[in-house]
Order: C-alpha cells, then sequence, then structure tokens
C-alpha cells in the first residue's frame, strides 16, 4: 500500500538558515531523538547518510537531489527500520511573509496495508520531533 505522510511545521527560524541546516544533510543525531548517530559519506546528489537508531537498528539514505533554488532535498532510504518496501523523504522550506521558514517534510512509502497506519503514526510522530530539535538548535546557534 502506497502512504504520503506529510508533516508541516512554521518556525521561530529564517528560512535561509533553515535551509542551510538541511542542505548540509547531517545533525540528524541532534535534532531526532530517536537517532544515536549520524554520519554522512559525500557531499551533494549520490551522498550517503547513515544513521543507528536508540533501540538498536540501522538506517541508510541515499541523498537523490538537493535543489537550492527550490530550497528542496529529497533522499531515498534503503535501508530501514520500518516495515516498508519503499521510501522517500522530500524535505521543503518555504519562506513565510515574514521571512520564517516553514518546513515540508513528506514521506512518500510503501508498506502491507495492515501496517500503513503504524508507520505513517510513526513517521509522523518522529519527523514531527525532529522539526523541533531541528529548530531548537538553529535557535541556540
Amino acid at each position: 500500500m502506497f502512504t504520503k505522510q506529510p508533516i508541516t511545521k512554521k518556525l521561530n527560524v529564517p528560512a535561509d538558515m533553515v535551509w542551510g541546516a538541511i542542505r548540509k544533510i547531517g545533525r540528524l543525531d541532534v535534532w531526532f531523538p530517536f537517532i544515536e548517530t549520524c554520519r554522512v559519506e559525500g557531499d551533494g546528489k549520490g551522498a550517503l547518510r547513515y544513521m543507528t537508531v536508540a533501540g538498536g537498528g540501522e538506517i541508510k539514505d541515499t541523498i537523490d537531489e538537493i535543489d537550492d533554488i527550490n530550497m528542496r532535498l529529497t533522499y531515498l532510504r534503503p535501508i530501514s527500520p520500518f516495515p516498508v518496501t519503499y521510501y522517500k523523504g522530500t524535505v521543503e522550506v518555504f519562506k513565510s511573509y515574514d521571512g520564517f521558514g516553514v518546513v515540508v517534510w513528506t514521506i512518500d512509502f510503501e508498506s502491507q496495508p495492515e501496517d500503513a497506519a503504524s508507520v505513517a503514526e510513526l513517521v509522523r510522530g518522529a519527523i514531527s520531533a525532529g522539526i523541533d530539535g531541528m529548530e531548537k538548535d538553529l535557535q541556540s546557534a
């Protein structure tokens, strides 16, 4: 079953600062409470991001696109602790009327129908916590 799960939040951080942090593709271990380590190999399209998850488990992302003009990053997750057969993340930053960033983080995934709701809930909670962690990190910079 194919599912699209968008998460949107306006941050009290300038949009350009938010995009600058996202396009570096690291620091997920600082932003996301459940990620213990985050290591990046390479830069730009084709870069690899390796993470370990609290309680065990590994995640591997391949950066598919970094679009500075549209402030959009996409990644594919071929290795995931979630019960999915396909996982693509798209992170977009929009500039609000006041110059602050609005983050739209969309996860497209494929799973067994019986797993779709629980994966969507897990993704929604994890990404929301990660966006909150990113905002705190950027505000302290």
